[in-house]
Parts: structure tokens; C-alpha cells; sequence
């Protein structure tokens, strides 16, 4: 029997090791990509299937920006498939990015510098714009394009023999701080990729809470600093190539410093292989690499509050019904 998994946006970095990864880890896999249009995932499968040609590829166009490409894809998948045993929720964005370098200098002076790379606390802002939908985009493409998609995928995620996983791309800068529950899509502020993966982790802890009992379990990982086409839009490339000594010298020091799309793909894969009912529905899964190269997972308890994540997720479940009532002509 083959395992049905689907992957959102496994086109490059982190995603497309985390194809590669899987399928060495089990060649019955029927890996299904999800890309935001169709010559995407057509040049994602021929990557895959370069490495492996025997694999079971097929693909699902979706902007998970879009409500209404979301649905149509969902909409594609029931038709497909009469379960899937692992979603990977990997697509994400992070616009305009800016560092902030005098708060640099400052975490220098302060001794907190390390903490300051390895969180990107306090160092990082974006300018996040509407979208399509009227919603903020960082919101809807790292999170509530995801929501809307898993919960048009119940049917094939619950009451199957086997648990189901889903398993988000969440990141070690989701900080409270940067969330507040009267603006959760971060309209007024400059956090909107760190509030955006905390309100992933907030999603997580209570969607364990309503559906563990129907074989459904979530957990959520942080891939580390990984140099991905994200990453390197954050600073001119010269810079980064004068960087990189120094980058692989903070690895024996921060082991978050994953840095290869492999290495940060090392939890996800971890993830892949363990029994849902024994993980903790509270812990992050972070990729680690050793000074020396040595790849390995740390699970840290999230800074999550319980009530906080029951009350966003109410929000989400009424910013879900007006999305329904706009896209009906779109459900089944």
C-alpha cells in the first residue's frame, strides 16, 4: 500500500529536500506537490523524479494566498485521493523584508547579539499588503490558507485506520509579542511573518485538542536559519557571500544554524518516522546541526497560552464562515 502525502510548495529549499528526504526514507510514498501554478509544479516533479525515478509523483495547483485557488485544490484532492496519511504544511512568505541594524548594534552592546541571530527578535520587520480576498497576505498564504485547506481535507485526514499527521513549517521567531488577538492578521504592525508562525502554533495546540480523537494529529517544526531564496532576499548577495565564514562559525555555537535546506529539513523527516500518539502536542520540533555537521531534533515546549489559542481559533473558524459564504458556488 502506498502512503499519500501531500507537500505545499516543495519547489526549492526546505521543501524540495524534505521530497527528496522522504522518499529515500520510504519508496511506497505517493507524494503529491503542491505549487502555486502548474509549470511550477511540473518543473518540482522533474526535479524529484530526477533523483527518483521511480517515485510516485503527481501534483495540485494552489496559491494558498487565494481563497478560491485553496478551495478548487481541495475541492481536485477529494476527487484524488480517499485519504492522505501526512500533510506537510511548508509554504511561506516573508515580503520586504528589513534588518534592523541598530537594533543589531544594540544586541551587541547588551550581550544578547546571539539570541538576537538565532531569533531574528527584534531584527527582522516586513511590509505586509492586502490581498485578493481583502485579507492580509502573509496571514492567509503562512497560515489561513493552510486552515482553510485541511479543514476541506477533514474527510480524508479523520477516521482512517491508520492517524493522520499534518505537520507546519513554524519557525523559532514565532513570538507572542508579535501577535495580539485583536489584529491577529498584523494589519497595524511590522512582525507580520513572526505573528503569522505563532498563530500557527496556536492552530496546532488546539487542532490536537478537537481532533486527536478522530486519528487526526498535528505537530509543528522549526527548520532553523536555512539559506533559502527567502532568506537570501533579506540582504544583498555580496553580503551574504562575505557572511557565510561567519555563519558556519555561529553553528558551533547556535545549533538552530541548520543552514543547507538537508539539514533543515532534518524534523520534518524525523517527524515522519515517529508514532503521533507518543509526541508532545506542545513541543516545537527543531532542526539541529553540530558544529562538526552532525544532524539531529530538540523538541522545546511552545510559548503557548491555552486560552489564547482557543479563543484565535474561534476567529478563525468565523473569518472561515464568511469565506464560505463568499466562494459557495466553489464547495461540493
Amino acid at each position: 500500500f502506498s502512503t499519500p502525502l501531500l507537500v505545499s510548495c516543495p519547489r526549492s529549499g526546505v521543501g524540495l529536500a524534505l521530497c527528496r528526504r522522504l522518499l529515500e526514507e520510504d519508496g511506497r510514498i505517493h507524494l503529491c506537490v503542491a505549487c502555486r501554478n502548474a509549470l511550477k509544479a511540473e518543473a518540482t516533479r522533474d526535479a524529484i523524479l530526477e533523483l527518483h525515478p521511480a517515485a510516485q509523483v503527481s501534483t495540485v495547483e494552489v496559491d494558498l494566498g487565494s481563497l478560491a485557488s485553496v478551495l478548487r485544490a481541495a475541492k481536485e484532492l477529494r476527487c484524488r485521493f480517499q485519504r492522505l496519511d501526512f500533510v506537510y504544511l511548508n509554504a511561506g512568505i516573508m515580503p520586504n523584508p528589513h534588518v534592523n541594524f541598530k537594533a543589531l548594534w544594540k544586541g551587541l552592546l547588551t550581550g544578547k547579539l546571539l539570541h538576537m541571530l538565532t531569533t531574528a527578535e527584534g531584527v527582522m520587520t516586513q511590509t505586509d499588503r492586502l490581498n485578493g480576498d481583502g485579507l492580509q497576505e502573509v496571514f492567509t498564504t503562512n497560515l489561513f490558507g493552510h486552515f482553510i485547506l485541511i479543514r476541506q481535507l477533514e474527510s480524508l485526514l479523520c477516521g482512517n485506520e491508520k492517524p493522520s499527521r499534518l505537520i507546519w513549517t513554524s519557525s523559532s521567531n514565532a513570538r507572542e509579542s508579535a501577535f495580539s488577538l485583536s489584529d491577529y492578521q498584523h494589519a497595524k504592525g511590522q512582525e507580520s511573518y513572526s505573528s503569522s508562525k505563532y498563530a500557527t502554533d496556536l492552530t496546532s495546540v488546539v487542532l490536537n485538542r478537537k481532533l486527536n480523537k478522530q486519528g487526526l494529529y498535528s505537530s509543528v517544526v522549526c527548520p532553523g536559519l536555512v539559506m533559502s531564496n527567502m532568506t537570501y532576499r533579506i540582504l544583498p548577495v555580496f553580503l551574504w557571500t562575505l557572511l557565510m565564514p561567519i555563519m558556519w562559525l555561529i553553528r558551533f555555537f547556535a545549533k538552530t544554524y541548520t543552514l543547507t535546506p538537508f539539514n533543515g529539513a532534518e524534523a520534518h523527516v524525523w517527524l515522519f518516522k515517529q508514532k503521533p500518539e507518543y509526541l508532545d502536542a506542545l513541543a516545537k520540533y527543531h532542526s539541529c546541526t553540530s558544529g562538526l555537521g552532525k544532524n539531529y531534533v530538540e523538541p522545546r515546549k511552545m510559548d503557548v497560552d491555552e486560552e489564547t489559542a482557543e479563543k484565535f481559533y474561534q476567529k478563525l473558524l468565523e473569518l472561515e464562515e464568511q469565506t464560505l459564504e463568499r466562494y459557495g458556488d466553489l464547495l461540493d
